[in-house]
C-alpha cells in the first residue's frame, strides 16, 4: 500500500471519493473544452455569442452532473442499465411521432429550454446494458450463437430506429462501439471476421450492380458516392462542403493564420463552422501544430481511459470504460475524418469542441460513468 493510498483511507467516505476520482482526465476533459470555448468566440467573430457563452454554460452543467454521477455507487448504474437502455428506446421512438425536424432530419425532442437528442443518450445506455449483459452472463457462454444474437439484437434495435431519422453518423457509432464491447467481452474473432467479409461483399455488389436491372441503391445515392470520391465533380453543390473544409485545412499550414484570422470562417465560406467543421477553423487558425496539439489531448484521454479499464477488477466497470472510451474515440475520428475528406460528411460533432448542447450534457454523464467505475473500483486492503 502507498503512502498516498493509505492516508487516503484515513479520510471520511464522501471526501475519500472525491479524492479517489481521475482527477488527470478531469483536467484532460477541461483543456479540450477551452479548446472548444477559444474556437468559438473566434468563428463568432471574437464575441462570446452567440455560441461560447451557451456552450460554457453547458460545460459547468455537465461537469456537475459528471461529478454527481460519479458519486453514485457502479452498482447503481449496472442494475439501472436496462431501464436507462428502455428509456433511450422509448425516447428514439417519441421522435418518430413528437420530434422536431432541423436540416432535413427528425433527430430532436424540443423540451421548451433545450432541444434533446435522444440518439446521443443512446450511445451511452447501449455501452451500460452490453456491459450489464456480459457481467451477468458465464465467460464460457459469451461465444455461443444464442448469446451472441441477444446482443446483435440489442445493438441493431436503436440502430434501425436512429437510420429512420435519419443519422447515418450516430448509427454507425452504435454498430461500432456494441460490436467492439463485443469484442472486448471475448466473443470469437470469428463472428467479426465473417460480418466484415459479408459487408465487404455487400459494398462490392453496390459497386458492381450500378446500371443494371438489380441496382442496389437509387441514382442519387450513387451520385452522393461519386462526390465523396471525388469533390470536383460537383463543387458548388455536395461537394462543396469538404471543397472548402480542404482548402481551411491546406491555408493553416504548419503554425496556422493566427488567431481569429482564418479568412475561410471569417469570410464564411466554410459551413457549418461552429459545429461539425470546428476541426478546419482549429487547423486554419493554429495550423498543423494546433491540430495535432488537439489530438494529442484525444489521445491522452483514451489512454487514462484504457489504463483504468485495464486495472478495474469489476468487469461490468472494465467493460463500461472500454465502451465509453470506444465511443469518444469514434466521435473524434469520425469528424476528423470527414473533414478531410476521408470519410463521407455524416454529421458528427468533435467531441467538447463543436457548438451543441444534448451531445456535451451526455458525453460528461458518460465520463461521470468511468470515474464512478473507477471512484468505486475494488481495491486492496
Amino acid at each position: 500500500m502507498s503512502y498516498l493510498e493509505y492516508n487516503v483511507k484515513t479520510v471520511p467516505t464522501g471526501w475519500r471519493k472525491i479524492l479517489y476520482l481521475n482527477w488527470p482526465l478531469i483536467l484532460l476533459l477541461s483543456a479540450v473544452a477551452c479548446v472548444g470555448f477559444m474556437m468559438l468566440f473566434s468563428v463568432a467573430g471574437g464575441s462570446l455569442g452567440p455560441w461560447a457563452s451557451p456552450q460554457m454554460k453547458r460545460f459547468a452543467m455537465g461537469m456537475a452532473g459528471m461529478f454527481i454521477v460519479a458519486m453514485v455507487p457502479i452498482w447503481f448504474w449496472r442494475n439501472t442499465a436496462a431501464l436507462a437502455y428502455g428509456l433511450s428506446l422509448l425516447l428514439l421512438v417519441a421522435v418518430e411521432f413528437f420530434g422536431a425536424v432541423g436540416m432535413g432530419a427528425q433527430r430532436w425532442i424540443d423540451l421548451g429550454f433545450m432541444r434533446l437528442q435522444p440518439s446521443e443518450l443512446t450511445k451511452i445506455t447501449l455501452v451500460m446494458v452490453l456491459a450489464a449483459y456480459y457481467d451477468l452472463l458465464d465467460i464460457k457462454k459469451v461465444s455461443r450463437p444464442l448469446f451472441v444474437l441477444i446482443p446483435v439484437g440489442l445493438i441493431l434495435l436503436p440502430t434501425f430506429l436512429v437510420l429512420r431519422q435519419p443519422d447515418l453518423g450516430t448509427a454507425l457509432l452504435l454498430l461500432i462501439g456494441g460490436a467492439v464491447v463485443m469484442f472486448v467481452a471475448g466473443v470469437h474473432w470469428l463472428y467479426f471476421a465473417a460480418v466484415g467479409a459479408m459487408g465487404g461483399g455487400l459494398v462490392t455488389a453496390v459497386f458492381f450492380s450500378r446500371g443494371t436491372d438489380w441496382q442496389l441503391l437509387k441514382d442519387y445515392q450513387y451520385r452522393r458516392i461519386d462526390t465523396f470520391l471525388d469533390p470536383a465533380t460537383d463543387p458548388l453543390g455536395a461537394g462543396y462542403h469538404i471543397t472548402q473544409s480542404k482548402i481551411a485545412l491546406g491555408s493553416g499550414g504548419w503554425a496556422g493564420r493566427g488567431f481569429m484570422q482564418g479568412t475561410q470562417s471569417r469570410l464564411n465560406f466554410l459551413p457549418e463552422k461552429h459545429t461539425d467543421f470546428i476541426f478546419t477553423t482549429l487547423a486554419e487558425e493554429f495550423g498543423f501544430v494546433g491540430a495535432f496539439s488537439l489530438l494529442v489531448l484525444y489521445a491522452l484521454i483514451i489512454l487514462f481511459c484504457i489504463v483504468s479499464a485495464i486495472n478495474n477488477r469489476d468487469r461490468f466497470s472494465s467493460l463500461l470504460i472500454f465502451g465509453i472510451a470506444t465511443t469518444f474515440f469514434l466521435f473524434f475520428a469520425l469528424n476528423m475524418s470527414m473533414v478531410m475528406g476521408l470519410a463521407p460528411v455524416v454529421g458528427v460533432p468533435l467531441p467538447l469542441v463543436s457548438y451543441g448542447g444534448s451531445a456535451m450534457l451526455v458525453l460528461l454523464a458518460a465520463f461521470g460513468l468511468v470515474q464512478s467505475a473507477h471512484v468505486h473500483r475494488p481495491r486492496g486492503r
